[in-house]
């Protein structure tokens, strides 16, 4: 960690606990539409909207209108509790001269919800790059191969904080050095995946557990 420059933080089941909030409504969408695909909210973590429409409701339109809607609707209502010790460690980067971003699949409605509960969020983190800002997101590594461009370092001086399967591929696939967070998924599963598996930001390193 001694080379970081840059930290790269996924947001949702990253920084905020929301991916429970999350697997209920995709939860109830895939019993209901997908009822054949066990586990739907697992299938589609880390994936944009746009990505979940074009794999599971292409050709679908008004179910995709209903379902976004319902979405903004459930999005308005969401708590955005910071996952333990968080909000201290970004505060320690930046004391130390690294700089942060937010990385997130989630799009500039959404994260707007965000900031009127978490307004600080602005001043924690240089640069927050929605799914707005990219065209091709996880597992393709453009994101933070973006959000490096926009810091001025390279892939090697950032590390990638994520907690999803098609983040932490990304990051891989950025070149960059990767953290797993199990608050999603158990350590035994994202490992392969990551240099380093933290359980939290205050208990970090369980890998070795």
């Amino acid at each position: 960690m001694d080379k970081m420059k840059a930290a790269l933080f996924d947001f949702d089941g990253t920084l905020v606990d929301t991916e429970p909030q999350y697997s209920v409504f995709w939860g109830k969408q895939g019993e209901k539409y997908h009822p054949e695909i066990p586990q739907f909210d697992r299938v589609i973590k880390g994936q944009t909207l746009g990505q979940i429409f074009e794999g599971y409701f292409s050709g679908m339109g008004d179910v995709q209108k209903q379902i976004t809607e319902e979405l903004d609707v459930f999005e308005t209502t969401m708590k955005f509790d910071y996952i333990a010790g968080a909000k201290e460690y970004v505060i320690s980067l930046r004391e130390a001269g690294v700089k942060t971003a937010i990385v997130t699949s989630s799009n500039n409605v959404k994260m707007a919800n965000a900031y009127r509960e978490r307004p600080e969020l602005k001043e924690l983190f240089d640069l927050i790059l929605t799914a707005d800002g990219f065209t091709r997101s996880k597992p393709d590594p453009d994101c933070f191969l973006t959000a490096a461009a926009h810091l001025g370092c390279t892939p090697e001086e950032c590390v990638v904080f994520e907690d999803s399967l098609h983040g932490l591929q990304a990051g891989r696939r950025a070149g960059m050095k990767v953290i797993a967070l199990c608050t999603t998924n158990p350590s035994e599963v994202v490992a392969p995946l990551a240099d380093e598996v933290w359980k939290d930001f205050s208990i970090k390193n369980v890998a070795s557990e």
